[in-house]
C-alpha cells in the first residue's frame, strides 16, 4: 500500500506554531521561576501544571517544524532568561491572577489557531492544547475562589421584560446625556481593567529589576498608560454607579536584582500590548455607544505607538526575531540576474 504523503503546512500554521514556540519558551522560564519562590502550597500544583503545558507545547511544536524541515526559533532559554536563585519580585497570590488571565488569553489564542488549521494533526495538537488550558483555567479560578480573592464582573438586576431601541440616542448622543451601558459593555470595561491592572504589576516589578535605562524608562511609560487606561475604565463604569477597585501593586516586593533578561520582558510586554489592542478591537466591535468607540480607537493607537517604542529598543539591542516571511520575489530575480 502507497505511503500517504504528508500535506505542508500552511502559512496560518506556521505563523501560530512558531508564535507560540515564542510564548511558550518565555512562559517556560517565568514559571519555572515562580515554581523555585512559591510557598503557597494550594497554589504550587497550579504553577507546576502550567510550566508541564508550556513545556510540552515547545516540544511538540519543535516536532512539528523540524519534521517540516523549518529551523526553530531560538525563543528563550532558563539558563539565559531567568535567574532561579533570584529573590522573590511578585507574590503567590499575583502569581496565581497571572496564570488565571493567562489562561483567558490562552483559550482566546489557542481557539483562532484551531479555526485556521487544516492538517488534522495540527487540528488534533490544538484541541488538547484547548483541553489542557481549559483545565488550567478550572484550576486557576477555583483556587481564587476557594482564596476569596476571584474579582467577579458586576451583577446586573434580573431581566423581567425585553425592550427594543427605540431611538437613535442608543447609539448617536455623543455630546449629551449618556444611556446605561449595556451588560456587554460593561464586560469589556470591566475585563480591560483588570487586565490593565495586573499589566501595572508586572511592568511595576520589571522597571525595578530592568538594568538599561532606556529599558527601565519604557516599563515606567508603560505603567504610566495602563493607569491612565485604568483610569478612564473606571470614569466610564462609575457614569453607570458600577464601582471598580483593582489593584494588585501591593502584590510586588521590593527586590530590584537581577530576575528576568531584559530580551525576556521586553518580548513580554510586546505581547501583552499585541493582546491588549486585540481586546480593545473588541470593546469597539461590541460597544454600541460612540464614545466607548472613540476611547477605545484612542487607547488602541497610544498602545501602538508605545509598541513602536518597544520594538525600536529591541532592535537596536537585537532582540526581535523575524517571523517567517513570504518569499521577496523581486529581489529573487534580482539575483537570477546579477549571476
Amino acid at each position: 500500500m502507497k505511503e500517504k504523503k504528508q500535506i505542508r503546512l500552511t502559512s496560518a500554521e506556521i505563523a501560530q506554531l512558531w508564535a507560540q514556540y515564542l510564548s511558550d519558551s518565555a512562559s517556560q522560564c517565568i514559571l519555572l521561576y515562580f515554581l523555585e519562590k512559591v510557598e503557597d502550597e494550594e497554589i504550587k500544583p497550579i504553577i507546576e501544571y502550567a510550566a508541564q503545558l508550556s513545556s510540552r507545547h515547545i516540544q511538540e511544536i519543535a516536532n512539528i517544524l523540524t519534521e517540516e524541515k523549518h529551523t526553530l526559533p531560538q525563543g528563550f532559554k532558563v539558563e539565559d532568561d531567568v535567574n532561579l536563585t533570584a529573590p522573590r519580585l511578585y507574590s503567590d497570590t499575583y502569581v496565581l491572577q497571572f496564570i488565571h488571565q493567562m489562561s483567558k488569553i490562552g483559550l482566546t489564542s489557542y481557539a483562532a489557531s484551531l479555526s485556521s488549521t487544516v492538517r488534522k494533526d495540527i487540528t488534533d495538537y490544538y484541541k488538547s492544547c484547548l483541553v489542557d488550558t481549559m483545565t488550567l483555567f478550572e484550576m486557576s479560578k477555583d483556587t481564587l475562589l476557594t482564596k476569596g480573592i476571584y474579582v467577579r464582573s458586576p451583577y446586573f438586576p434580573n431581566l423581567d421584560h425585553v425592550d427594543l431601541v427605540e431611538k437613535q440616542s442608543f447609539i448617536w448622543d455623543f455630546f449629551g446625556e449618556k444611556r446605561p451601558l449595556t451588560a456587554i459593555e460593561v464586560s469589556n470595561l470591566y475585563a480591560n481593567a483588570q487586565r490593565n491592572a495586573l499589566g501595572i504589576a508586572t511592568l511595576t516589578g520589571f522597571s525595578q529589576v530592568a538594568k538599561s535605562k532606556d529599558v527601565t524608562q519604557f516599563f515606567i511609560n508603560g505603567i504610566e498608560i495602563a493607569k491612565k487606561h485604568v483610569q478612564l475604565f473606571s470614569e466610564k463604569l462609575a457614569e453607570s454607579d458600577i464601582p471598580i477597585a483593582v489593584s494588585w501593586a501591593a502584590e510586588v516586593t521590593n527586590v530590584t536584582s537581577h530576575v528576568f533578561s531584559e530580551k525576556l520582558m521586553m518580548f513580554y510586554v510586546a505581547t501583552l500590548n499585541a493582546i491588549g489592542v486585540g481586546f480593545y478591537g473588541t470593546g469597539i466591535a461590541q460597544s454600541p455607544r460612540i464614545d466607548l468607540g472613540v476611547m477605545y480607537n484612542k487607547m488602541s493607537v497610544q498602545v501602538q505607538l508605545y509598541s513602536e517604542d518597544g520594538a525600536n529598543i529591541m532592535i537596536e539591542n537585537k532582540w526581535l526575531e523575524q517571523p517567517p516571511l513570504a518569499s521577496d520575489r523581486k529581489e529573487l530575480a534580482n539575483k537570477n540576474n546579477q549571476s
